[in-house]
């Protein structure tokens, strides 16, 4: 089973950063008015939250909610995003998102086999909740859809990135 002594410090900060990622890549894709913007990015703080005391979470997925409380660890996911987002337009920060994603996933693979598919599985629903967060196309928050079609196609190609976890395809026809 991984923890955080399976990985190096880099490569931790971006497990921690992951879901922050996947949430990123939903805003970018459709940034709607200041409401919907604010529920979609919040929503991987709330999925943090959720982990860290859901009992049913896996010990990985736990490591990686805990430890984002730790200072050195925010603050090398801090570095780690103004390297990789600072200056990016919407565009870029969806595709540096979703490569970023992908990375992870490979990173898992191979450092974490045995833990990679559930912690997979948990960042896709990180990214649904985004998408489904905030209404997209409304005034104020009335109207709308709950899922633009520009998202749905980011959950699509971030299950792609993610080696298409376990509910990533139920989850797409729902939305």
């Amino acid at each position: 089973m991984a923890d955080k002594s399976s990985f190096t410090p880099e490569e931790w900060s971006r497990l921690v950063a992951s879901p922050i990622v996947a949430s990123m890549a939903i805003t970018a894709a459709d940034p709607g008015g200041l409401f919907s913007l604010l529920q979609e990015s919040m929503s991987s703080g709330w999925a943090l939250l959720e982990a860290k005391q859901d009992a049913q979470a896996t010990p990985l997925v736990k490591a990686v909610a805990d430890d984002i409380s730790n200072a050195q660890t925010r603050n090398a996911v801090k570095d780690s995003f103004q390297s990789q987002f600072k200056g990016s337009q919407f565009a870029d920060v969806k595709r540096k998102a979703i490569e970023e994603l992908s990375a992870v996933s490979a990173l898992l693979d191979t450092k974490a086999p045995g833990d990679a598919a559930a912690f997979k599985s948990w960042l896709w629903s990180v990214a649904q909740k985004s998408a489904e967060a905030g209404k997209e196309g409304g005034f104020l928050g009335f109207g709308g859809v709950a899922v633009s079609d520009a998202e749905k196609a980011t959950l699509a190609e971030i299950a792609t990135a993610l080696g298409n976890p376990a509910g990533a395809g139920a989850g797409l026809a729902e939305t």
